[in-house]
């Protein structure tokens, strides 16, 4: 891929040490679960393109639905304006979501959605004259994205360490982490004690909180932590009793990732507002979306326009973005997307449970299509030393996968075959005797 110019820009790459990664792989062409390389390489997508390709990379229905549209209508101001695409996508949605969810906004990305989801919480209580309901809760191990709102929600770690004196600030209640149990207690011998710590922290300062953030029964780039279904719905009964609002970021959890269409539906509850991207266009184009409830949206309808909520982004109901989502929505109706889900899941579970007594094996756990093997290291964490030696095994062997430190994650397209999935699993087998060297 070079320029043919004597100067060409350089282009800087994230989550990419400059010096001390090595260059980046040229791709030329993807297809279903494969990245093909310019030098003739292929590899295994075994982590969806940072958990963005839904149904297999260059899946024609949705490629076909961006290059109809960029025919008719490629983008249009979603101020003041509106387009077919975009009413067509609202009503697909519509089918998919909690009920009480009936208000959809659009922006960018998931740090987009979550930052527009932080703003509607915030000024709903100061619409209702309560603007001193402004703090946020959030739990231990989260991530929520890069601009700094949702920096400020995630936790302290690498990722936010050299903004901290940007950051807002926010509350922390205990994630359920149950094999580093943050009250000491064991997954079987416990009542989901972890949920106290949110408890008392709404007992005392719930006159001040506007909202508690989670990321449903899936915390992401904290470690692909994987949470009881009672801790979700405990901290919905909370969050009502002492009433602040939910907020769901499904970013990562949404469109099949957890086994169902949303992780919030496996517990069976509804927030007050949601945050979709990723998995939303299928994964060919980036599109944000935060669902209300009528409640929410309720409050920033009075005559007074100073309620009104000032926020956008110029790519706002893309109409390209739009039509790939349609089209994924589609995909979801027409083809077996939940048998090759549940396909998955069964690989997932036969693999785990031969893994999860090996000596390197800290931890191995799934949920849906998301599994995990947290291995035993010296330096736990994202910058541990086991990542590189593990992430450039993996590229040897013909497989993407990107350890969260010494997190093994495997978070692959639906596309993917049995055979293709079972041959990670051997991979990732193999990679176990680096550990501990």
């Amino acid at each position: 891929m070079r320029s043919g110019l004597k100067n060409p820009l350089s282009i800087w790459h994230p989550y990419t040490h400059p010096t001390l990664d090595p260059a980046p792989i040229p791709i030329r062409r993807a297809e279903g679960a494969y990245l093909y390389a310019e030098d003739g390489r292929r590899f295994i997508d075994a982590i969806s393109s940072w958990w963005v390709t839904l149904h297999g990379h260059a899946h024609p229905r949705i490629a076909a639905a961006i290059a109809e549209q960029a025919r008719k209508l490629e983008q249009v101001i979603y101020a003041g304006f509106t387009h077919e695409v975009a009413e067509e996508l609202a009503e697909r949605l519509r089918e998919a979501l909690p009920a009480s969810l009936t208000h959809l906004f659009f922006s960018d990305d998931g740090s987009t959605a979550v930052e527009a989801a932080l703003k509607m919480a915030v000024q709903f209580w100061h619409n209702q004259g309560q603007p001193q309901k402004r703090r946020i809760i959030a739990l231990e191990h989260a991530y929520h994205g890069d601009t700094v709102g949702a920096m400020s929600v995630s936790a302290e770690s690498s990722f936010t360490a050299a903004f901290r004196e940007l950051l807002f600030p926010v509350l922390r209640a205990h994630s359920a982490y149950c094999c580093r149990c943050p009250v000491g207690k064991r997954r079987d011998a416990c009542s989901i004690d972890c949920a106290e710590s949110l408890e008392q922290l709404l007992e005392r300062r719930s006159g001040e909180v506007a909202a508690v953030i989670v990321e449903p029964l899936l915390q992401g780039a904290g470690g692909m932590i994987v949470h009881p279904v009672e801790f979700l719905q405990r901290i919905r009964e909370i969050t009502r009793r002492y009433d602040a609002l939910l907020i769901a970021d499904e970013v990562l959890t949404g469109f099949g990732r957890c086994g169902r269409m949303f992780a919030c539906e496996i517990a069976g509850v509804e927030p007050d507002l949601m945050c979709l991207s990723k998995g939303l266009t299928g994964g060919f184009l980036p599109l944000g979306a935060t669902l209300a409830t009528p409640r929410v949206f309720e409050a920033f309808c009075a005559p007074d326009r100073r309620h009104t909520f000032f926020h956008g982004h110029s790519y706002t109901g893309n109409p390209l973005a739009c039509a790939a989502a349609v089209a994924n929505l589609e995909v979801f109706r027409t083809e077996p997307v939940f048998e090759r889900i549940a396909a998955i899941e069964r690989v997932h579970r036969e693999r785990l449970a031969r893994l999860k007594d090996h000596p390197a094996v800290g931890d191995a756990r799934m949920i849906g299509t998301v599994a995990a093997l947290e291995l035993r290291a010296e330096d736990p964490g994202y910058l541990s030393t086991l990542k590189p030696r593990l992430y450039d095994f993996y590229l040897q062997k013909g497989v993407l996968l990107r350890p969260l430190g010494n997190v093994v994650y495997i978070l692959p397209p639906y596309a993917i075959t049995r055979g293709e999935l079972q041959y990670v699993y051997e991979v990732i087998e193999e990679s176990l005797a680096l550990v501990g060297r």
